[in-house]
């Protein structure tokens, strides 16, 4: 899918919730479309400082709240990074698989794999509030060099 295509679609969504899709969002936004795997909040803020030269390091991170908040983005928790979900406008689990050598980023949905998460965490008497799992390993690029 285009960036452009993505962009008008998060647009309108935001539009539905009543949520105020900023020129700044919109930026960010854009730069995690056209990127390949994840990035951090600094890589992304030294991006936007080519438009937007007086952006601070709260300019960035509000921004990733937001796209976040809306479903729009992935936190990597692992290694402190973001990336677009494609599959935004619709609430669904995520398994990420992170190749270490390359930086790509891999998003799974599987429901099995939510539904047994789900299970052992009901079991263990633990609510669930949001689950990402991550995967870290080579991807089969890296493999093939």
């Amino acid at each position: 899918m285009s960036t452009e295509s993505l962009v008008s679609r998060a647009r309108t969504m935001c539009e539905q919730k009543g949520a105020r899709f900023t020129a700044i969002r919109e930026k960010v936004f854009r730069l995690m479309a056209e990127s390949q795997g994840g990035q951090g909040a600094y890589e992304l803020l030294e991006q936007l400082k080519a438009t937007e030269p007086a952006a601070k390091p709260a300019t960035i991170y509000r921004a990733l709240e937001f796209l976040t908040e809306q479903g729009f983005i992935h936190k990597i928790e692992s290694n402190n990074a973001f990336m677009l979900c494609h599959h935004f406008g619709h609430h669904h689990p995520a398994q990420l698989l992170i190749c270490q050598h390359c930086g790509n980023v891999t998003e799974l949905h599987s429901s099995a794999l939510q539904q047994e998460f789900s299970r052992l965490a009901e079991i263990s008497g633990f609510v669930l509030q949001h689950q990402t799992i991550e995967g870290l390993g080579t991807c089969r690029s890296c493999q093939q060099n």
